[in-house]
């Protein structure tokens, strides 16, 4: 529930245009009502000080400018919003199964795959406010880095913690897409989702994937695999007595492991050859993954214009009062001729 301001009348704002005119006839009437006396000594001019009260003159000008900006402001009629909106959210669970083996360190990708991944899946999560998410990690081995939550400050800890080497090295597919559909498996949500991204072969293990993807297909859960790597080779670093040196490893990726595992639980195979791509396959899967949202909505107006009115009102009495007690005329002598114009001093 939440509050805010509209107009109804907005188009009386346009008389706002008046004030720098306002303003101009102000300061051109002010300058021909101050008189003007010429000395032959600039000292005697020096030695004049205007008043506190002389310095305080445009004061009354000001506040009835202040008073008319209300008026207008009243008469566009502001009206404060209360809203109220009641979302069902039939949300999608998405577990990200990242690879985290030795090759995922590869610097074809900036700084490397790895990374570069964790980037994006960042991204991608940010813009999935109303969906859970978890993180599964896999290279030789597999476990769960973060259980489904909606909490995205702990999820965004949680990816930026991964790193490659504290399992296992090696890619074992089947066993980090079992860990994924065993965290979906119990999931009430209307669709379940595993995002598969992995730079490898198949090596490790003691799940078959093709067996992983039945489990995932019977539970009901779409599988998107996404290989990452360039096609050819790709420097990788390796630790030597005098310092990293990089060599040109040949970049295998079971792509068709990857497109029956996809295939077989209505999810879909990309392949991402640069960073570029990476972002543009997950923009896709955000667009094929959308969450619905039923929402229930009221609104109440009311209009807010009478505190505006007591504004003038207020600007417009301040001014009276500094013109009758602060700034008060008195008419001359002379000026109870009739037959001449008054003339007020001030």
């Amino acid at each position: 529930m939440w509050y805010d301001l509209s107009f109804a009348n907005p188009r009386y704002f346009y008389l706002l245009l008046l004030l720098p005119l306002l303003i101009f006839w102000y300061f051109k009437k002010y300058r021909k009502s101050v008189p003007h006396l010429h000395f032959s000594d600039s000292e005697f001019k020096a030695s004049i000080h205007k008043t506190l009260r002389q310095r305080l003159h445009p004061l009354w000008f000001i506040l009835r400018l202040l008073c008319i900006c209300a008026i207008i402001v009243a008469l566009a009629r502001p009206q404060s919003n209360l809203r109220s909106n009641e979302e069902n959210v039939e949300g999608i669970d998405i577990i990200m199964a990242m690879d985290v083996s030795g090759s995922m360190l590869a610097e074809d990708f900036r700084p490397n795959r790895l990374e570069a991944a964790k980037k994006v899946a960042a991204d991608f999560m940010k813009g999935r406010s109303t969906d859970r998410m978890g993180i599964v990690a896999f290279s030789g081995e597999a476990y769960t880095q973060c259980p489904l939550t909606i909490d995205h400050a702990i999820l965004n800890s949680q990816l930026r913690a991964l790193r490659s080497g504290l399992i296992a090295d090696g890619t074992a597919l089947g066993d980090g897409l079992a860990v994924a559909v065993n965290r979906l498996r119990n999931s009430e949500a209307i669709s379940k989702t595993i995002i598969l991204l992995t730079d490898g072969v198949n090596n490790m293990g003691a799940i078959d994937p093709l067996s992983a993807a039945d489990m995932a297909q019977l539970y009901g859960i779409r599988v998107y695999t996404v290989g990452v790597g360039t096609r050819g080779l790709a420097p990788y670093p390796f630790q030597t007595p005098f310092g990293i040196q990089y060599q040109n490893v040949e970049v295998q990726i079971d792509e068709d492991l990857l497109s029956n595992i996809a295939s077989s639980t209505g999810g879909k195979y990309f392949r991402a050859t640069n960073q570029n791509k990476l972002k543009a396959i997950f923009k896709e899967i955000d667009r094929l993954e959308k969450t619905k949202i039923e929402v229930l909505s009221f609104e109440h107006k009311a209009d807010e214009y009478k505190i505006w009115v007591w504004i003038a009102l207020a600007f417009l009495s301040l001014e009276i009062i500094f013109r009758l007690f602060v700034f008060k005329t008195i008419p001359k002598k002379s000026c109870l001729d009739s037959k001449n114009p008054p003339f007020y001093i001030y």
